[in-house]
């Protein structure tokens, strides 16, 4: 194979490790918005606490990764159920900006919080997954990659299953289109919050997870989160299909950018391309590849 196209092949594999945990965030994001319309600011600070948590219960407690890993996920199931019991639900009825803002508040608290309580100090995640890559027809792929895209496949297919089949998910399927119609059936359209609010913190635990295999564990981790709005805006704000795919091709546009201009233009050109992105979808298609065009008459 020749090195032009194994190099791109490299970036491109290591590039879908990437976008897997854009997806996951992204996913997150995209629930709310789709079931209650509000985008929630404070999604980066779960992603951080769930990282610091999970490292300190592996660290400091001495648990297992798979135990640290389960406890983290549903501590953040039952603070995703407690913060729209609590922030979100008095706040029904009111305009959007002030949601909006309670979220931004509540992403400064959270964030002051994290830093009382675990320090501000960089911490060094202590890695279950083996320090030997994998290689594959000479693409070179870490353990942590390979695992963040099995469980990305995986949690995929159990939110396809999920929302497809179950009784709860065609509850929240009919809530995200149209709550009045929901509540006519029958459905509890306040259980479905809280189960929306509480499933997209999970997937943002599991995210935070990961991203503590391969960043340094500290307060800073929240601003990962900002990354993930390209691939909100790429591919819907409603889509949750689209959440996927505007992560995967993100992580994909990310690294081939880092890896070919970077060295031709210098360093920094990784970060600010998918802003790029976001800038040209706003401009050309601002509800995204899969997002709902809506369309008001006055």
């Amino acid at each position: 194979m020749k090195s032009g196209l194994l190099f791109f092949i490299q970036l491109f594999a290591s590039g879908i490790a990437v976008g897997c945990l854009y997806a996951l965030i992204a996913l997150g994001f995209v629930l709310i918005i789709k079931a209650t319309d509000i985008l929630n600011f404070a999604h980066g600070e779960v992603i951080m606490i769930s990282s610091l948590l999970c490292y300190f219960l592996m660290a400091k407690y001495h648990f297992s990764f798979l135990t640290a890993s389960l406890i983290t996920i549903l501590i953040a199931a039952l603070l995703g159920v407690l913060t729209e019991r609590v922030v979100l639900r008095p706040m029904l009825g009111e305009p959007i900006f002030a949601v909006v803002m309670i979220t931004i508040g509540l992403s400064i608290f959270l964030r002051s919080m994290a830093g009382i309580i675990f320090g501000h100090d960089n911490y060094v995640f202590p890695s279950p997954f083996p320090k030997e890559p994998i290689h594959l027809a000479g693409v070179t792929l870490s353990m942590t990659q390979i695992w963040v895209m099995i469980c990305t496949a995986l949690l995929v297919l159990i939110f396809f299953i999920f929302f497809k089949y179950s009784r709860m998910g065609l509850a929240m399927r009919g809530t995200a289109n149209n709550q009045e119609t929901a509540l006519l059936m029958g459905i509890s359209t306040k259980r479905i919050f809280a189960m929306v609010w509480g499933i997209a913190f999970v997937t943002a635990a599991i995210a935070g997870i990961f991203l503590a295999n391969v960043m340094v564990v500290n307060i800073g981790l929240t601003f990962t989160a900002i990354s993930a709005f390209p691939a909100i805006i790429l591919g819907g704000l409603e889509s949750i299909p689209g959440a996927i795919i505007g992560g995967l091709a993100i992580g994909v546009i990310e690294n081939l950018a880092g890896g070919y201009l970077d060295q031709m233009i210098g360093g920094g050109v990784k970060d600010v391309t998918p802003f790029v992105v976001l800038f040209l979808m706003l401009m050309f298609k601002p509800y995204g590849l899969f997002g709902k065009k809506e369309i008001e008459r006055v």
